[in-house]
């Protein structure tokens, strides 16, 4: 019977340091988890905000249309200046020249 009370002795004391060895490694990884739980909080904390990345903002009227001067009157005068200055009329009164671009096409038809 020595043996086997020598085994179950052995049986004994090795379940006991199995037990005392496993409570004492989860005991540290609580630890470790709870430090490191610690460390990432104040981390986020104190870490500066990401930046922001923003879009362009949306273009909201279309470009001006492009602006063509008349073409310049003759040296010589006459009636093209007259045939000018009504084609300019016409522009003006459709709404595609304002007044300011109708006269001053105006004033260089007269050579102002």
């Amino acid at each position: 019977m020595g043996l086997m009370r020598g085994m179950a002795r052995t049986a004994v004391i090795a379940g006991t340091a199995t037990a005392v060895s496993n409570r004492v490694s989860r005991r540290q990884q609580n630890r470790w988890n709870t430090q490191a739980e610690a460390q990432a909080y104040e981390q986020q904390q104190y870490a500066p905000p990401p930046q922001q990345q923003y879009a362009p903002p949306p273009q909201q009227y279309a470009p001006p249309p492009q602006q063509y001067a008349p073409p310049a009157a003759p040296a010589d005068g006459g009636s093209d200046v007259a045939d000018e200055i009504q084609r300019l009329a016409g522009l003006h009164a459709q709404g595609l020249l304002t007044d300011e671009e109708f006269a001053g096409a105006k004033a260089k038809v007269l050579g102002i």
